[in-house]
Order: structure tokens, then C-alpha cells, then sequence
């Protein structure tokens, strides 16, 4: 159940962050407004905070691992809102990047 809640807790945090990222950029990039970056802002925080609910308690080993999930989830994004389509460069880099998440947050330690 540890492992499910930190992958539920990595994707939260991945919501936050790469939504915040994306609504600051909408807001400035495309010019749709300061409401748009105050939401960024905020989601960003909120990203923050979800990554401390983490059941593991070494801060670099979570943003180390994090950041697997990010690219992942960052290529998954570009594609359900921008229409990115990642060639297979992108495909092995996203599955290397996991395989990353994997041993560092999961694998069996003595």
C-alpha cells in the first residue's frame, strides 16, 4: 500500500507542478492574463506541499525520483493539451526515466 499511495502522491504532485508551469506560461506566453499566473502560483505552492506527504522521509531521494515522474508526466501533457507527439527517443527517455523512479524509491534496501 506504500508504493500505491507514493505513485498516487508523485502523480498529485505532478498535476500541481506541470499544471502550475503550464497555466503560468498560458497566462504570460499567450497572454491570457494575471489570473491565469495567480492560479500557476498557487498550484505551484500546492505542489510543494504534496511532495512533503511523501511516506519516505530523505527530501532528496523524493525530488530525486521525482523528477521521472516529471519528464514522464510532462511528455504526457504536451500531448492531451498540446498536441505534442513524442517520437521514440522521447518514448525510451520517459521509460529510462521510471525504470530511475523505480530503483531509487523502491527498490529493497537493508
Amino acid at each position: 500500500m506504500t508504493v500505491v499511495r507514493s505513485l498516487v502522491l508523485f502523480v498529485l504532485a505532478a498535476l500541481a507542478e506541470i499544471g502550475g508551469a503550464w497555466l503560468v506560461w498560458q497566462g504570460v506566453r499567450e497572454q491570457r492574463g494575471w489570473l491565469w499566473v495567480l492560479g500557476g502560483v498557487v498550484a505551484l505552492g500546492a505542489y510543494g506541499f504534496v511532495a512533503t506527504l511523501q511516506p519516505d522521509a530523505h527530501f532528496g531521494r523524493i525530488l530525486a525520483a521525482y523528477g521521472g515522474i516529471f519528464v514522464a508526466g510532462s511528455l504526457l501533457w504536451g500531448v492531451v493539451l498540446d498536441g505534442y507527439r513524442p517520437d521514440r527517443y522521447d518514448l525510451i527517455g520517459v521509460a529510462v526515466c521510471l525504470v530511475g523512479v523505480a530503483v531509487i524509491m523502491y527498490a529493497p534496501r537493508s
